[in-house]
């Protein structure tokens, strides 16, 4: 992309037409600036209701003069402009200067550039990638990230601004940030890294999520190839790369794509569609074919430029409801009389088949907030064909269930066991997100009950919890030491805490969780067929506010041991897991068990290393539980006879299961 060696020629017909139809897939080489072989360089910008179109930059000091603007010419009836600049060159900035039709004149940023300057300064930057990837000779990246997608899930959820500082409290560059933020995610067993939005954006208190270039890259993150240094210094760790991606809606600021060309061009004109309530954005026009093509090819162009690994895309509720944080008489139904954006709808799915076809492999996940059927069933069963689904229910749920005391908790046991009864309808990911942290909620240990002690106990159960139930996790940056203080953007998590035994714990705890969880596939691998792979063992004791549950291996997951024994019983692959939410230790604990050799505790987040009491569960000297095969119990043919630890989950597994 972007090349030094790129000819200076106008769009082709066929790149018009398919642009007008919006299946342009390499929209980045169409428009935008683009940088000549033999000097200078094109621009091509789509503006089809404007009257005139000029671009200008550092090249001639920004005169708006005929001698200093470079006028662009209409091609055809497509709507795109376009001409050559011969003076300009790497670096410079520039606008595109539009007569609307309207009759006013706005300087704009290129909405298709690849770069641009540092907020609150506004311009595009001419920027042409010389980027070597690390890839190792003769492997296929895109079959790699196939690999790094269909194994187990487990995202660290990053905002890059405030996950380190400088000591002045100046934010690190992408560059700067790439070692020490893949060692330490990798260091704690996580199979991927979530940025949070990474594209131009000229409000910094907006996380990102108000975008204004959606080509370049945020450039107080340094440079584009400092970004793609940032993700191939991820990939060599072993980590897939996710961002967050806004294709919902945009910011009103003038320099950017509200009324781009005069007009409501990559809005809807109906203010009762082309605002947005909430955030006092406006909502793109999915049902116009080019804005259609601006997205799709935009998550092309992360896909295949910076070889992400996969997209989380927000606010899809946002987006399939016409009547989404509007009162009656605020909005317009649809052509059928509902309230589905059919037009937002036929826009996910074709990006879902269009991702699938152009860069198999690729995750893309819906941040969809309510029950909308099929939002990972495949289109051509009807769905929206996302690879995942954030389940926001089972995180409001389990954060509503762990921050009641323990003795009200008998009166929410539901809470915990309710989301199992839609654990099969979509394929989930498990959020405890930035959201979750900020403006006045608390940070996630402050959400927990009791003294600072059992608060991290409280922690560390909800986090083993969440690593044990139905669903791939997510855990957002200082969550994995229990950090105490909400979230800000404007400085770095409170890494001292690490010095505190504590905190040092579910550290720990989380680095094993991961690690369990890779030795351990009957933990997740059963995800997608939980009616044969996962059930309760007791899910009905309130008085108690004890839970129990095992989990199997699929069939399909080949578990391999060392003499290469693939014909293991079904059981064997098998795992339980009890938890115990107050803070009682219950002994004579009776647990179900179907395999009758010795089991083990694989995981107790009372363990000493992690902070916790160390109350014994009841192995002898060698660590082993025995069954009691004469007293079958929770409809399994033996059981153990444990000591469950206060405020604790414990993993068991047969002692020979790997």
């Amino acid at each position: 992309m972007q090349a030094h060696g790129r000819a200076a020629q106008p769009p082709g017909e066929l790149d018009l037409f398919l642009f007008g139809e919006g299946t342009h897939r390499r929209l980045w080489d169409l428009l935008g600036g683009h940088l000549h072989h033999e000097g200078g360089a094109s621009f091509a910008v789509w503006a089809p209701n404007a009257q005139q179109v000029s671009v200008q930059g550092d090249w001639a000091a920004w005169s708006s003069e005929p001698s200093g603007a470079t006028v662009l010419a209409a091609q055809g009836n497509s709507g795109i402009w376009w001409g050559v600049e011969p003076r300009a060159q790497a670096g410079d900035r520039y606008k595109f200067l539009i007569r609307g039709a309207d009759g006013q004149r706005t300087e704009r940023a290129d909405p298709v550039a690849v770069a641009a300057e540092v907020p609150p300064a506004t311009a595009s930057v001419l920027f042409a990638t010389d980027y070597v990837w690390d890839s190792p000779v003769g492997t296929d990246w895109r079959l790699a990230r196939s690999e790094r997608n269909s194994g187990r899930l487990s995202v660290y959820e990053v905002h890059l601004g405030s996950w380190r500082r400088h000591p002045d409290g100046r934010a690190h560059s992408a560059r700067e940030l790439a070692e020490p933020l893949a060692d330490w995610a990798s260091s704690l067993g996580f199979t991927h890294i979530e940025f949070m939005p990474v594209a131009s954006h000229p409000f910094g208190g907006s996380w990102g999520y108000q975008v204004s270039g959606y080509y370049a890259p945020d450039a107080r993150l340094g440079s584009p190839d400092d970004l793609r240094y940032l993700i191939d210094v991820c990939h060599d760790r072993g980590l897939g790369v996710i961002l967050d991606w806004v294709p919902a809606h945009f910011p009103k600021d003038r320099f950017a794509l509200a009324q781009f060309d005069g007009t409501s061009l990559y809005e809807h004109a109906d203010p009762r569609r082309g605002e947005h309530p909430d955030w006092g954005t406006l909502v793109f026009n999915h049902g116009r074919n080019e804005v259609r093509n601006f997205l799709v090819a935009n998550a092309l162009y992360w896909l295949e430029e910076f070889r992400v690994d996969g997209l989380r895309v927000d606010a899809v509720a946002s987006m399939l409801y016409l009547d989404y944080s509007r009162q009656p008489g605020e909005w317009v139904a649809n052509a059928q009389g509902g309230r589905e954006d059919l037009e937002a709808m036929a826009f996910v799915q074709e990006l879902n088949e269009v991702v699938g076809q152009e860069q198999p492999g690729a995750l893309v996940i819906a941040e969809e907030s309510t029950s909308w059927p099929g939002v990972t069933r495949p289109t051509e069963w009807g769905g929206l064909g996302f690879s995942r689904k954030w389940n926001l229910g089972w995180m409001h749920d389990t954060l509503t269930y762990f921050a009641q005391d323990p003795i009200h908790r008998a009166f929410h046991h539901h809470e915990l066991t309710f989301p199992m009864v839609y654990a099969k309808d979509e394929r989930w990911i498990l959020p405890l997100s930035h959201d979750e942290v900020v403006h006045g909620k608390g940070s996630l240990l402050n959400k927990m009950p009791g003294r600072h002690e059992e608060k991290l106990a409280h922690v560390r159960s909800l986090l083993a919890w969440q690593w044990c139930h139905p669903g791939r996790q997510l855990l957002f940056m200082g969550c994995e030491f229990a950090q105490e203080r909400e979230w800000s953007h404007e400085g770095e998590i409170d890494w001292f805490l690490l010095q505190r035994e504590g905190h040092e714990g579910v550290r720990r705890l989380v680095a094993d969780l991961n690690s369990l969880q890779a030795q351990y596939p009957a933990l997740w691998a059963g995800d997608d067929d939980l009616d044969r792979h996962i059930g309760w063992l007791d899910a009905e004791d309130h008085e108690h506010s004890i839970f129990s549950f095992w989990r199997s291996i699929p069939e399909w997951y080949q578990v391999q041991t060392d003499h290469g024994d693939l014909n293991r019983e079904p059981h064997q692959g098998s795992v339980a897991i009890v938890a115990n939410l107050t803070p009682v230790p219950r002994h004579g604990y009776r647990l179900g068990v179907a395999d009758n050799k010795p089991w083990q505790v694989i995981l107790d987040t009372d363990a000493q290393e992690y902070g916790g009491t160390a109350t014994p569960v009841g192995e002898n000297e060698d660590g082993l539980l025995f069954v009691d095969s004469s007293t079958p119990w929770q409809n399994q043919p033996g059981s153990l006879l444990l000591t469950l630890p206060p405020l604790s989950v414990i993993i068991l597994a047969p002692s020979d299961v790997r």
